[in-house]
């Protein structure tokens, strides 16, 4: 399928500690491997009208863009590697990326250290997406941690895969370290998932009910459980193995797709971190956000059908100069760290439904309408 738009460019070049943020500114077994051939970003899309894509962009160490390559993208590149095939979701991690098709399959690109793709031939990398082993076919959710994976069936069953090393796949103490292909959590075995939130060695699912359970390492309160720190600073407990109901959040049954913070507008001109929610203003005082997603050090939403990138972009081109570069995760074709969110233009035709940041990478699920 020939995949073909025009991306646009809007720089705002400023710079603040807040980047990040976004509040202010002080400047102006059966394996199924996928070729995959970057298109050129063109006017023409004559041939994916009515037909939703995945582009993506940022570091492109180990091939976790999934576009058959290790270069990095300064802005959004599509993969044509699902061919005719819709996808639903794109989930980016660490340095890999999961891919669900409207088919329910599941695909993996990138490194694959601790087993995080779920491949059953145990190679280190991948550059193109590869089908997931031994998952069911009825997959609706994925997500994608620092080094770990996980995927959820149409009737609420848990499959994870990846680093275990403080139990943040929920299978038990007795679970070995590494679990290279999926495995199906039974603690949740009566308990339908409704979706799951991944991060570096810790992991949160929700379920129908609107219950919250956490499991993984427990270090800094991470896992919401109450765990106080003893007189001589040691923590009382530290990882749950299998998954814990977060008591705190009992009673509180009702899921938002996001957080609106507070009802005072404010903009911000220092350069400190921010202790208390601030409204993020620029776009989206006129129109509301629908999706947000953070990465290591930036943030993406969506809001009105299209992209906004925001936060670290390379620091002014300092990474640049010594030849590392942040890899281009906001999409804008800089390096320069943007304060405000600054919209990813794919074009009038094009409308973005969902989107994901990895640690130094980006994804969107777009749609030509």
């Amino acid at each position: 399928m020939a995949i073909a738009t025009r991306f646009v460019m809007r720089i705002s070049r400023s710079a603040s500690a807040n980047q990040k943020l976004g509040i202010g500114f002080c400047q102006r077994r059966f394996m199924r491997v996928l070729t995959c051939e970057e298109q050129e970003l063109i006017t023409d899309i004559e041939n994916v009208k009515n037909r939703r894509f995945v582009a993506l962009w940022g570091n492109g160490d180990y091939g976790r863009l999934g576009l058959g390559s290790l270069e990095s993208k300064w802005r959004p590149a599509l993969c044509s590697a699902f061919g005719d095939g819709n996808l639903r979701e794109i989930a980016c991690g660490g340095a890999h990326t999961l891919f669900l098709t409207d088919t329910g399959d599941v695909y993996a690109a990138g490194l694959n250290d601790y087993g995080q793709l779920g491949v059953s031939d145990g190679r280190s990398y991948t550059i193109d997406p590869l089908e997931v082993s031994g998952l069911p076919k009825d997959i609706v959710k994925i997500s994608a941690g620092y080094y770990h994976s996980s995927a959820i069936t149409e009737s609420g069953e848990l499959y994870m895969w990846g680093k275990n090393s403080s139990g943040q796949l929920g299978l038990g103490r007795k679970a070995a370290k590494v679990i290279p292909v999926p495995s199906k959590v039974d603690f949740l075995s009566e308990v339908p998932v409704k979706m799951a939130a991944l991060g570096s060695d810790h992991s949160i699912a929700v379920t129908e009910k609107g219950e919250v359970l956490s499991w993984g390492g427990g270090e800094y309160g991470r896992l919401g459980h109450g765990h106080k720190s003893s007189l001589l600073g040691f923590l009382s407990s530290t990882s749950e193995y299998t998954p814990r109901l977060i008591k705190g959040l009992e009673g509180v049954k009702r899921m938002v797709p996001y957080l609106s913070l507070g009802k005072k507008q404010y903009r911000s001109c220092d350069t400190h971190s921010v202790y208390e929610p601030e409204r993020v203003q620029g776009p989206f005082v006129r129109h509301s956000v629908c999706k947000v997603s953070c990465g290591w050090k930036h943030t993406a939403a969506i809001s009105d059908g299209n992209v906004y990138t925001w936060g670290w972009g390379g620091a002014m081109g300092t990474f640049l100069e010594d030849e590392h570069s942040s890899g281009g995760q906001l999409g804008l074709g800089d390096d320069v760290d943007y304060v405000e969110p600054t919209i990813v233009d794919f074009g009038e035709s094009v409308k973005a439904l969902q989107i994901s940041c990895g640690f130094n990478h980006t994804g969107a699920v777009l749609e030509f309408n």
